[in-house]
């Protein structure tokens, strides 16, 4: 009986999460009337099993990362997915991009940021910061595809964090972007609302971050200002990145 009843918990909790991030979105476009919604990722690293750590060697490189990621069947995520999604880029790259987990196409082809979302990043870097997207390095906070394209619950990041650690450490950039609310809530280290702190320096081990919105907000949300907004932020990283 346990085991018919688990992927209806399953289910339950992915649809929570994505309730939850329906709630955070209209609250950040000002609708007053809604809860606040609890601040999960704080208590993310307290949810993961101590089974599903992984260990890292001490002298990374990106391939040593992905060669102890493997096969990795660590959470749920896995059950789902197509392909890993690593990342993709220069490995020694001074500018770093960290989204929040794999989409479809992202999916089917095991690369980042190749969906609609991902060609307007590409735009936006290449076209907009004069830089070749293999110049940068791209990836998420989880590296399998949530079911729906949820977002991703909080001990799925707990259980990839080390590996996306593991990858800021190998490539040791000059700036990250974080990209949308849940990249920028783990690297800051709390619970934020993306409008708040977009545009504004924060730090995640000594690397200089700038949270920004993710590129499917804006084409969910296109305006003239939610564009020059990202642009900034993305030229404000670059200088950094440069510096």
């Amino acid at each position: 009986m346990a085991t018919e009843e688990r992927p209806y918990a399953e289910e339950a909790r992915a649809v929570v999460a994505a309730s939850r991030a329906l709630l955070e979105e209209l609250l950040e476009e000002g609708v007053e009337s809604l809860p606040a919604p609890a601040a999960a990722l704080e208590t993310a690293a307290a949810a993961t099993p101590a089974a599903a750590a992984a260990e890292l060697p001490p002298a990374l490189t990106l391939e040593a990362v992905r060669q102890e990621l493997g096969d990795c069947q660590r959470c749920r995520l896995c059950e789902g997915r197509k392909s890993i999604v690593f990342g993709d880029g220069d490995p020694r790259a001074d500018l770093m991009f960290v989204g929040e987990g794999p989409g479809e196409v992202e999916d089917r082809q095991g690369l980042p940021f190749v969906g609609p979302a991902g060609e307007l990043l590409t735009r936006m870097i290449e076209r907009g910061l004069g830089v070749q997207r293999s110049d940068v390095y791209i990836c998420n906070i989880v590296k399998c595809r949530p079911p729906r394209n949820r977002t991703p619950l909080p001990d799925e990041v707990a259980t990839c964090r080390a590996f996306l650690d593991g990858q800021i450490e190998a490539i040791a950039p000059k700036a990250i972007v974080a990209l949308g609310k849940p990249a920028a809530s783990l690297l800051l280290g709390r619970d934020i609302a993306i409008t708040r702190v977009r545009g504004t320096w924060h730090d995640y081990r000594g690397v200089p971050v700038m949270p920004t919105f993710h590129p499917a907000y804006i084409l969910r949300q296109y305006t003239p200002e939610n564009r020059r907004l990202v642009w900034e932020d993305l030229k404000a990283a670059l200088e950094r990145s440069r510096s």
